[in-house]
Protein backbone atom coordinates (compact mmCIF):
# COMPACT_ATOMS: atom_id res chain seq x y z
CA UNK A 1 0.00 0.00 0.00
CA UNK A 2 1.46 3.32 -1.05
CA UNK A 3 2.34 5.74 1.73
CA UNK A 4 0.69 9.11 1.83
CA UNK A 5 2.88 11.95 0.60
CA UNK A 6 4.58 13.89 3.40
CA UNK A 7 2.82 17.11 4.19
CA UNK A 8 4.87 19.72 6.09
CA UNK A 9 3.36 21.10 9.26
CA UNK A 10 1.51 24.31 8.40
CA UNK A 11 3.11 27.52 9.52
CA UNK A 12 1.10 28.94 12.43
CA UNK A 13 -1.01 31.94 11.57
CA UNK A 14 -1.16 34.71 14.14
CA UNK A 15 -3.87 37.34 14.10
CA UNK A 16 -1.98 39.53 16.56
CA UNK A 17 1.76 40.13 17.10
CA UNK A 18 3.24 37.51 19.39
CA UNK A 19 6.66 36.36 20.56
CA UNK A 20 5.57 32.84 19.51
CA UNK A 21 6.69 33.80 16.02
CA UNK A 22 10.32 33.52 17.17
CA UNK A 23 9.82 29.73 17.38
CA UNK A 24 8.73 29.15 13.80
CA UNK A 25 10.05 32.01 11.69
CA UNK A 26 13.32 30.65 10.28
CA UNK A 27 13.99 33.23 7.55
CA UNK A 28 16.30 36.22 8.09
CA UNK A 29 14.65 38.96 10.12
CA UNK A 30 14.32 42.56 9.03
CA UNK A 31 13.33 45.65 10.95
CA UNK A 32 9.94 45.72 9.23
CA UNK A 33 9.24 42.04 9.97
CA UNK A 34 10.00 42.58 13.64
CA UNK A 35 7.73 45.62 13.76
CA UNK A 36 4.94 43.71 11.99
CA UNK A 37 5.17 40.35 13.78
CA UNK A 38 6.45 41.07 17.29
CA UNK A 39 4.42 42.85 19.97
CA UNK A 40 5.33 46.18 21.47
CA UNK A 41 6.87 45.66 24.87
CA UNK A 42 7.84 47.60 27.96
CA UNK A 43 10.05 44.67 28.88
CA UNK A 44 13.15 43.49 27.01
CA UNK A 45 14.62 45.38 24.10
CA UNK A 46 13.95 43.57 20.83
CA UNK A 47 16.38 44.62 18.09
CA UNK A 48 17.37 43.24 14.67
CA UNK A 49 20.93 43.01 13.42
CA UNK A 50 22.15 41.24 10.28
CA UNK A 51 19.00 39.13 10.01
CA UNK A 52 18.85 38.03 13.65
CA UNK A 53 16.59 39.10 16.48
CA UNK A 54 18.45 40.24 19.61
CA UNK A 55 16.54 40.26 22.89
CA UNK A 56 18.08 42.15 25.81
CA UNK A 57 16.60 42.13 29.33
CA UNK A 58 16.08 45.25 31.40
CA UNK A 59 19.25 46.86 32.70
CA UNK A 60 19.95 47.45 36.40
CA UNK A 61 18.79 50.29 38.59
CA UNK A 62 21.94 52.39 38.15
CA UNK A 63 21.44 52.22 34.39
CA UNK A 64 17.83 53.39 34.60
CA UNK A 65 18.69 56.07 37.16
CA UNK A 66 21.44 57.53 34.97
CA UNK A 67 19.29 57.27 31.86
CA UNK A 68 16.45 59.28 33.37
CA UNK A 69 18.66 61.93 34.98
CA UNK A 70 20.77 62.39 31.87
CA UNK A 71 17.72 62.59 29.60
CA UNK A 72 16.06 65.21 31.81
CA UNK A 73 19.14 67.41 31.71
CA UNK A 74 20.10 66.88 28.06
CA UNK A 75 16.57 67.39 26.72
CA UNK A 76 16.55 71.05 27.68
CA UNK A 77 19.86 71.70 25.92
CA UNK A 78 18.82 69.73 22.84
CA UNK A 79 15.55 71.64 22.44
CA UNK A 80 17.41 74.95 22.55
CA UNK A 81 19.32 73.66 19.52
CA UNK A 82 16.04 72.59 17.83
CA UNK A 83 16.78 68.90 18.34
CA UNK A 84 14.54 66.23 19.89
CA UNK A 85 15.54 63.72 22.56
CA UNK A 86 13.93 60.33 23.17
CA UNK A 87 14.79 57.32 25.33
CA UNK A 88 15.03 53.75 24.00
CA UNK A 89 13.07 54.32 20.79
CA UNK A 90 13.05 52.44 17.47
CA UNK A 91 15.72 53.50 14.97
CA UNK A 92 15.71 51.79 11.56
CA UNK A 93 18.94 51.44 9.60
CA UNK A 94 18.30 49.57 6.35
CA UNK A 95 17.09 46.12 7.44
CA UNK A 96 18.35 46.58 11.02
CA UNK A 97 16.41 47.82 14.02
CA UNK A 98 18.25 49.52 16.89
CA UNK A 99 16.95 50.79 20.23
CA UNK A 100 19.68 53.07 21.59
CA UNK A 101 19.41 54.22 25.20
CA UNK A 102 19.56 57.87 24.13
CA UNK A 103 18.29 59.17 20.79
CA UNK A 104 18.68 62.76 19.60
CA UNK A 105 17.00 63.56 16.28
CA UNK A 106 16.85 66.50 13.89
CA UNK A 107 13.08 66.05 13.55
CA UNK A 108 10.29 65.18 16.00
CA UNK A 109 9.08 61.59 16.15
CA UNK A 110 5.61 62.37 17.46
CA UNK A 111 2.95 59.99 16.13
CA UNK A 112 5.53 57.57 14.68
CA UNK A 113 6.68 54.10 15.73
CA UNK A 114 10.13 54.35 14.13
CA UNK A 115 12.55 56.94 12.79
CA UNK A 116 15.16 56.41 10.11
CA UNK A 117 18.74 56.56 11.34
CA UNK A 118 19.33 59.39 8.88
CA UNK A 119 17.53 61.68 11.34
CA UNK A 120 19.86 60.72 14.20
CA UNK A 121 22.25 63.48 15.20
CA UNK A 122 23.50 61.65 18.30
CA UNK A 123 22.95 58.14 19.61
CA UNK A 124 24.01 57.15 23.11
CA UNK A 125 24.51 53.94 25.04
CA UNK A 126 24.75 53.45 28.78
CA UNK A 127 27.09 50.51 29.20
CA UNK A 128 25.47 47.47 30.80
CA UNK A 129 27.65 44.93 32.64
CA UNK A 130 26.34 42.05 30.56
CA UNK A 131 26.67 43.88 27.23
CA UNK A 132 29.98 45.71 27.47
CA UNK A 133 31.25 44.59 24.07
CA UNK A 134 27.99 45.58 22.39
CA UNK A 135 27.86 49.03 23.99
CA UNK A 136 31.57 49.85 23.71
CA UNK A 137 32.56 48.25 20.39
CA UNK A 138 29.69 46.87 18.32
CA UNK A 139 27.09 49.61 18.48
CA UNK A 140 29.49 52.53 17.89
CA UNK A 141 30.81 50.66 14.85
CA UNK A 142 27.29 50.10 13.52
CA UNK A 143 26.21 53.68 14.15
CA UNK A 144 29.37 55.01 12.49
CA UNK A 145 28.73 52.81 9.44
CA UNK A 146 25.27 54.39 9.21
CA UNK A 147 26.73 57.90 9.32
CA UNK A 148 25.44 59.06 12.72
CA UNK A 149 27.45 62.25 13.43
CA UNK A 150 27.90 61.79 17.21
CA UNK A 151 28.04 58.93 19.69
CA UNK A 152 27.75 59.32 23.47
CA UNK A 153 28.88 56.60 25.86
CA UNK A 154 28.13 56.54 29.59
CA UNK A 155 29.92 53.93 31.69
CA UNK A 156 28.89 53.25 35.28
CA UNK A 157 31.38 50.48 36.00
CA UNK A 158 31.89 49.97 39.73
CA UNK A 159 29.48 52.88 40.27
CA UNK A 160 32.16 55.31 39.07
CA UNK A 161 30.54 57.18 36.16
CA UNK A 162 32.40 58.33 33.06
CA UNK A 163 31.07 60.02 29.92
CA UNK A 164 32.71 60.28 26.52
CA UNK A 165 31.47 62.03 23.37
CA UNK A 166 32.73 60.93 19.95
CA UNK A 167 32.41 62.67 16.59
CA UNK A 168 32.32 60.84 13.26
CA UNK A 169 35.49 61.66 11.34
CA UNK A 170 36.49 59.83 8.15
CA UNK A 171 34.15 56.96 8.97
CA UNK A 172 35.29 56.46 12.57
CA UNK A 173 34.38 57.98 15.90
CA UNK A 174 37.04 60.20 17.45
CA UNK A 175 36.79 61.40 21.08
CA UNK A 176 36.04 65.10 21.44
CA UNK A 177 35.01 65.38 25.11
CA UNK A 178 35.26 63.16 28.18
CA UNK A 179 35.04 63.30 31.95
CA UNK A 180 35.35 60.94 34.89
CA UNK A 181 33.80 60.92 38.33
CA UNK A 182 34.58 64.03 40.36
CA UNK A 183 34.81 66.28 37.30
CA UNK A 184 32.38 68.07 35.02
CA UNK A 185 31.57 66.86 31.52
CA UNK A 186 31.35 69.66 28.95
CA UNK A 187 30.49 69.35 25.27
CA UNK A 188 30.08 72.02 22.58
CA UNK A 189 28.68 69.97 19.67
CA UNK A 190 26.12 69.08 18.45
CA UNK A 191 24.87 71.47 21.15
CA UNK A 192 26.23 72.94 24.35
CA UNK A 193 25.73 70.81 27.43
CA UNK A 194 27.49 70.14 30.72
CA UNK A 195 26.86 67.94 33.75
CA UNK A 196 28.47 67.12 37.06
CA UNK A 197 28.96 63.37 36.93
CA UNK A 198 27.99 63.12 40.57
CA UNK A 199 24.40 63.83 39.47
CA UNK A 200 24.13 60.59 37.50
CA UNK A 201 23.77 57.99 40.24
CA UNK A 202 21.39 57.69 43.14
CA UNK A 203 22.24 56.17 46.47
CA UNK A 204 23.19 52.54 46.82
CA UNK A 205 20.52 50.15 48.01
CA UNK A 206 20.47 49.56 51.75
CA UNK A 207 21.67 46.11 52.78
CA UNK A 208 18.99 43.53 53.42
CA UNK A 209 17.88 43.34 57.02
CA UNK A 210 19.06 39.73 57.08
CA UNK A 211 22.64 40.87 56.33
CA UNK A 212 22.95 42.21 59.86
CA UNK A 213 21.47 39.19 61.55
CA UNK A 214 23.74 36.88 63.51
Amino acid sequence: MAQAAYEPEPVPQHSEPSFDVLRWHDEPWTAQLALDLLPETNGPKVEVLSGSVIVTPHAGYDHKDAELDLAYLIKQAARRAKLWLYLATNIVSGQDLFIPDIVILDAPGGGRTTMDIGHAVLLGEIVSPGNRRKDIIDRPREYAASGVPFFLRVDLRNRVPTIALYELTEGEYRPVAAAAAGTRFVMREPFEFSIDLGDLLGEEALPDASDGDA
